[in-house]
């Protein structure tokens, strides 16, 4: 399809009065998927096995840096993250390793020994509450919290691994407490700082407040810094503070594999990458194994993908009603993908490795059944889909495959 045919068929509101790109400058990716998603209660932490091919797949997808986890919380996790290391290594990846450490020596001490061993620097993401509700949840204060952070950074520093210091609740902290935090990790070494909403409190208004905030200060620092920014989803605006993240001066945007993570979850690197790619700023980036790297976090941590989840649910492509099936199908008969795969989906299916599915319910008609039928290589004659219609109108849900065929097989 032309590009002419393209703007007769679709106006786009989302470009009126739009004069640049989300951004201008380059901006990364950093999972959490096997660090801050396995934190979920109701997921399974991945076998070894499992988590190797996560990594491969999210190599595919394009993801610049990875939490390989927390070696500090056990044998077990130490095992997996060095194994992790060693396979970045080993299948010249491009993706990076990061794990998670709190302020402490004894977190920093293991992300070490795990570097040496795999031959590989590994980002230390070094954490820290910083919000005043924390701080009096904790018995902290600034002090405290500063000499804890310079002991962390210089240990990692000394130790020649990479730092990026994170404050915990940085959505709900003071500026005068950031405003010593962050000059101080700057001071000891820090090359990046994250901008975390940890409990998902966040508006767009507030990101771009607080980025502005730290954007300023890193350049009066004369430093190059770059920021971080780690979205949850508690608002429902996971994704959407994503991309105004990346909007408003974000070098790099946190996210899990179907948004797992803590209570309802951390913003969906997956949903992040679709939008991106829609909204034209990947326009280099492959995006065919996304699906798969879904489907797969979902078996290994036991997580079931909600039918209505966009691109890797069970309905995100799938219609049998009556109205949008039969739009379908006239673009389909005109043999012509584009228009289909448009017609009824702001999401592109085959730009994603899937298609448009039509089924059969209690609110299709004539069409769907032909279409359901022919596509399967079933003759469509009159009676058989007038029979299925009959069937499928006394009831009150869409047919199953076995039910439709039960009655073909009758018939």
């Amino acid at each position: 399809m032309t590009e002419r045919t393209t703007h007769d068929i679709i106006y786009d509101w989302n470009s009126v009065e739009k004069v640049a790109p989300l951004t201008s400058k380059p901006f990364e990716f950093f999972d959490e998927t096997l660090r801050d998603g396995v934190q979920s209660p109701s997921v399974v932490d991945p076998r070894i096995e499992d988590k190797l091919e996560i990594l491969h797949l999210m190599n595919e997808v394009g993801v610049n840096v990875v939490d390989i986890g927390l070696p500090g919380a056990g044998r077990r996790a130490s095992e997996d993250v060095l194994e992790l290391a060693r396979a970045i290594v080993r299948e010249k990846y491009a993706i990076r390793p990061a794990c998670a450490a709190r302020t402490v020596k004894a977190d920093i001490a293991p992300i070490v020994d795990v570097s040496q061993k795999a031959g590989v620097a590994i980002e230390v993401m070094a954490f820290i509450g910083s919000s005043p509700i924390r701080q009096y949840a904790e018995d902290w204060d600034i002090d405290l919290i500063l000499r804890r952070s310079t002991e962390a950074i210089d240990f990692a520093v000394q130790n020649q691994l990479p730092v990026t210091y994170v404050t915990e609740d940085t959505t709900r902290s003071r500026p005068s407490t950031l405003d010593k935090l962050f000059r101080n990790a700057i001071a000891h070494g820090a090359k990046r700082l994250c901008i975390c909403d940890t409990v998902g409190h966040a508006t767009p208004d507030g990101i771009k407040n607080l980025l502005r905030f730290t954007r300023d200060l890193v350049s009066g620092t004369g430093e190059d810094v770059k920021i971080d920014w780690h979205g949850h989803n508690d608002r429902g605006l996971g994704v959407t503070n994503t991309l105004h993240a990346l909007e408003f001066g974000a070098d790099r945007v946190h996210g899990t594999i179907l948004g797992i993570g803590e209570r309802v979850g951390n913003a969906a690197l997956d949903q992040v990458l679709v939008n991106l790619k829609l909204l034209g700023e990947l326009p280099k980036q492959d995006l065919s194994k996304l699906v798969p790297l879904c489907k797969l976090v979902a078996r290994a941590t036991h997580f079931p993908v909600a039918k209505n989840y966009p691109l890797v649910g069970d309905d995100a492509f799938r219609t049998a009603t009556g109205v949008h099936a039969a739009a379908i199908i006239k673009a389909k008969k005109k043999a012509d993908d584009y228009l289909a795969d448009r017609v009824y989906s702001g999401v592109p299916a085959g730009l994603f490795g899937k298609e448009q599915e039509i089924e059969i319910g209690h609110m299709s008609g004539e069409s769907n059944v032909v279409y359901w039928l022919t596509k399967r290589r079933i003759e469509p004659t009159e009676p058989l889909v007038k029979k299925i219609l009959t069937v499928a109108k006394s009831k009150d849900r869409t047919l199953t495959e076995d039910e439709i065929m039960r009655l073909v097989n009758a018939h």
